[in-house]
């Protein structure tokens, strides 16, 4: 199994395991917490009911005023800074739900500019993220060759501490301020920091919603709008240093098997070519009656001969030199009866090393009467360019040919 499927895997098991372990912890921590606020509600409620005389839908529909007017205590939420608001939390996934569109143009319009807002919001978090953690590099170099040190490249390890100490100071400074404006304590405004910042943004706790806030503080909402795009940047550069880097181990891992896959085909191409150059091509010879030998020919085209001055042409199979033993004693003993030993040596290295040949090799000095070939021949392929003007090779494979050579 692939190292990319196994990590893949592995993921999916933590992951499930970890939010089993999640829920269990969740439940210990708040399930009865829960159920005693939630007799208490029930309690209230039955009290007002009793005390006022009033029917249960009308406690309803009270209820609905007061969850519905909740939003408008901290002034106009769909003018341009309120709205402008409403547009960081989409774009930077927060999604506190405060103030939600009731229009289904004000819904539309929330889809589409999510769809492009939230990757060009991704984007340009990470490379804010990226130029931080180059700052953050060049000012430890800096620092380290003013302290002479050996070493003065910045590690994986020391971007890290420098992105977790921005990172902490961020959330530490916007609790103070969070703290004091809103009236929090400053545990929950860490918290309320912490859950925006990881665009978690449960809504429970959202600032800018008390005593108009968004229409009378404006130094307040333009902190706050600050406060948010920056400690999402410092957040995207530690993501950058934590989380990318085990998201593109699969791309590296992919790219180092299409590598090793490229790697074996080449080399397999490489020794497939020096076979290939190393294999000789023997079968499918012509043997024209000028003394020419052309190699390769496969014998279902002649019309390239018609024009030639050769009278007759044989096409012979790789087979005919099968009997070495035989076809050297016999030249020998024509070598021996013929005093042309320079002659009989020529036909010899055309019969016996046909394959170190050239693909044209010229014979004019060997000569040979197709009259006189020898009856041992299994099959002869004979063609009179002369006799006809479409000549046609009638067979091939030669198992034995013989020459009788003619002194000249």
């Amino acid at each position: 199994m692939k190292k990319q499927n196994v990590r893949t895997i592995s993921l999916i098991v933590c992951t499930f395991t970890y939010l089993l372990v999640g829920a269990a912890v969740f439940d210990a921590l708040e399930s009865e917490t829960e159920k005693r606020r939630c007799e208490a509600l029930q309690a209230v409620e039955k009290m007002i009911i009793k005390k006022y005389n009033i029917t249960e839908e009308d406690f309803k529909v009270m209820e609905t005023v007061v969850l519905k007017s909740e939003p408008h205590k901290a002034g106009q939420q769909w003018k341009f800074t309120g709205a402008f608001y409403y547009a960081t939390t989409v774009l930077t996934t927060i999604g506190y739900g405060h103030s939600t569109p009731s229009t289904i143009g004000g819904k539309l319009f929330t889809m589409c500019y999510a769809i492009v807002g939230i990757p060009l919001g991704l984007v340009m978090f990470q490379s804010i993220g990226e130029r931080v953690n180059r700052l953050s590099s060049f000012v430890i170099q800096a620092v380290r060759k003013s302290l002479h040190c050996k070493r003065t490249a910045a590690s994986e390890v020391d971007l890290i501490c420098v992105v977790t100490t921005l990172s902490s100071l961020t959330i530490a400074g916007g609790a103070a301020a969070f703290s004091k404006f809103e009236g929090w304590s400053y545990f929950d405004s860490v918290y309320y920091c912490f859950i925006t910042l990881t665009t978690i943004g449960f809504g429970d706790m959202v600032a800018l919603q008390k005593d108009n806030a968004l229409n009378n503080k404006p130094e307040y909402v333009m902190f706050a709008l600050i406060f948010i795009l920056f400690g999402l940047a410092i957040v995207a550069a530690s993501l950058n240093l934590l989380v990318l880097r085990f998201v593109t181990m699969n791309t590296e891992d992919e790219r180092r098997d299409e590598a090793q896959a490229m790697q074996f085909m080449t080399k397999s191409n490489f020794w497939t070519n020096e076979a290939l150059q190393g294999t000789v091509k023997l079968e499918g010879d012509v043997i024209t009656a000028n003394g020419s030998i052309l190699s390769g020919y496969e014998g279902h085209d002649v019309q390239s001969f018609t024009g030639s001055n050769a009278s007759t042409m044989c096409s012979c199979h790789c087979a005919c030199f099968s009997a070495n033993r035989h076809k050297k004693s016999s030249l020998r003993s024509s070598i021996e009866d013929n005093e042309q030993p320079e002659k009989v040596s020529r036909s010899s290295t055309v019969c016996h090393t046909r394959h170190l040949l050239p693909e044209v090799v010229p014979m004019q000095d060997l000569s040979y009467e197709t009259h006189s070939l020898n009856h041992r021949l299994d099959c002869v392929d004979v063609v009179d360019t002369r006799s006809s003007s479409q000549p046609q090779l009638l067979k091939r494979n030669v198992s034995l040919l013989s020459f009788q050579f003619r002194n000249i």
